[in-house]
């Protein structure tokens, strides 16, 4: 019986010290000094590229993960009925033009009748107080005074409202102007197409989305650090980031910003110290000249904040 239990205390004692160093084995090393550790998704920045006009698409290059260069024609929209609007708002301000022109003309002949209705009626009274003119006469001058001064407001009151028309077509043939060089949609910067909007045939309109371009060259990762460890990290400091997809890769990095303020953990984030609760964010730029990295990749980093610290042969991730 007492040989049982000393074969069962071995055992359990073997079997104790098997698994300790199977522990020890298999646990993943310790951060190396002068390194900071942080993980999170790489991330793009987006630009979204919209429609101005109404209009359908007569030509589409979207084509999603190719690259295109600021300035390259994404989509061409139908200029017919943008055309034919501008070519009748074109012909509005000629019509209004020669209107104005033609008020102007008749505007200057009867300031010519009133000056001269004007300066008659000034005599014939001057007559009538010596008697020479006649009840008639005075009456006949006054009343010509009277229409040529109507005329003249009247005409007056259309020179103003056809210059507010005319002001009013130059803008609306300007705006269609503006709107046939807006047809043509071409990329604001150079990068890669995430996602395209639109088809050909398809009805564009202002504020539609037409394609999502982001320069995957320059990319981002928020990483954070616990409070503890902020007055480690400087702008520019190296860093290392690797992905699930690249796991025998690693990219180089830079501290790019930190922000300002603290926040709690991130539901979503590892921390090796899970005692950490404020952390701040900091955003690595992420190298990527082939195009391996994409938005949405979930990574881990490595920020190298001592100077004289070597990078390891192979980083693990701290648990």
């Amino acid at each position: 019986m007492r040989k049982s239990w000393l074969w069962t205390l071995i055992g359990m004692g073997a079997l104790a010290a098997v698994s300790f160093a199977l522990f020890l084995w298999l646990r993943p090393p310790a951060l190396p000094a002068g390194l900071l550790y942080g993980n999170g998704q790489i991330e793009a920045t987006e630009v979204t590229v919209s429609a101005e006009v109404t209009a359908r698409v007569l030509e589409s290059n979207l084509t999603e993960g190719r690259t295109v260069q600021a300035g390259e024609v994404l989509v061409r929209l139908d200029e017919t009925d943008l055309n034919t609007r501008a070519q009748q708002a074109e012909a509005q301000v000629r019509a209004v033009q020669r209107a104005r022109s033609q008020i102007g003309q008749q505007l200057s002949a009867w300031r010519h009748h009133l000056q001269t209705a004007e300066a008659d009626l000034a005599r014939y009274r001057t007559l009538r107080e010596t008697g020479t003119v006649s009840a008639q006469t005075m009456d006949k001058a006054q009343n010509q005074y009277q229409e040529a001064r109507g005329q003249v407001g009247a005409l007056e009151a259309q020179l103003s409202q056809t210059a507010a028309n005319l002001e009013a077509a130059q803008r609306e043939e300007q705006l269609l102007r503006a709107q046939l060089g807006k047809a043509v949609i071409r990329a604001p910067s150079a990068g890669t197409i995430l996602s395209k909007g639109i088809e050909a045939g398809e009805l564009a309109s202002p504020g539609r989305a037409i394609a999502v371009l982001a320069d995957l060259a320059r990319l981002e990762l928020k990483v954070y650090i616990p409070e503890a460890d902020l007055g480690k990290i400087k702008l520019n400091d190296p860093a290392r980031v690797r992905v699930d997809a690249f796991p025998e890769r690693t990219f180089e990095a830079r501290v790019a910003r930190v922000d300002a303020r603290a926040q709690f953990t991130p539901k979503d984030v590892h921390m090796p110290d899970e005692r950490a609760r404020l952390v701040f964010g900091v955003t690595l730029a992420v190298d990527n000249p082939q195009g391996y990295l994409k938005p949405g990749m979930p990574a881990d980093a490595w920020i190298r904040w001592q100077p004289e610290a070597s990078w390891p042969d192979k980083l693990a991730v701290p648990r």
